[in-house]
């Protein structure tokens, strides 16, 4: 497993808990011994990323997650993508195809059956018009 494939899991297993326990996912973070200092600086730009544009992120998965509330979607679905959102519209450096192939792969190891399609679909839509979503 890459680098970066490792501190995207564990940036998904600090946002996850962020939003079991109702808390913030850096303060959950730096209350932690780093794993692997080889990750830990790509899972705190994700973490900050996320939390910096965490309102415009969150109204994208609601616009464009049809039929999904936000509350009724698996946490861990809404964390990647969460995530994937972040990567592809504020991370230049990364190739968008990464982004949502490194979602759609943990999705389809960490949760539901139909996640995968689901989570391809939305950042699909999310990709056709990123031009417009940056600010």
């Amino acid at each position: 497993m890459s680098a970066r494939r490792k501190a995207r899991k564990r940036a998904l297993d600090f946002l996850y808990e962020s939003d079991l326990r109702a808390t913030g996912a850096l303060a959950l973070y730096d209350a932690r011994p780093a794993d692997d200092l080889s990750q830990e600086g790509y899972v705190r730009t994700i973490l900050e990323g996320v939390a910096l544009h965490h309102e415009k992120i969150d109204d994208i998965i609601i616009t464009y997650a049809e039929g999904w509330d936000m509350d009724r979607m698996p946490a861990i679905d809404r964390n990647l993508l969460r995530i994937s959102i972040y990567e592809v519209l504020w991370e230049s450096d990364l190739d968008d195809k990464i982004a949502v192939n490194e979602a759609i792969e943990l999705a389809g190891e960490l949760s539901t059956e139909d996640s995968a399609t689901y989570i391809n679909g939305i950042l699909g839509r999310v990709i056709a018009i990123k031009s417009t979503l940056i600010d």
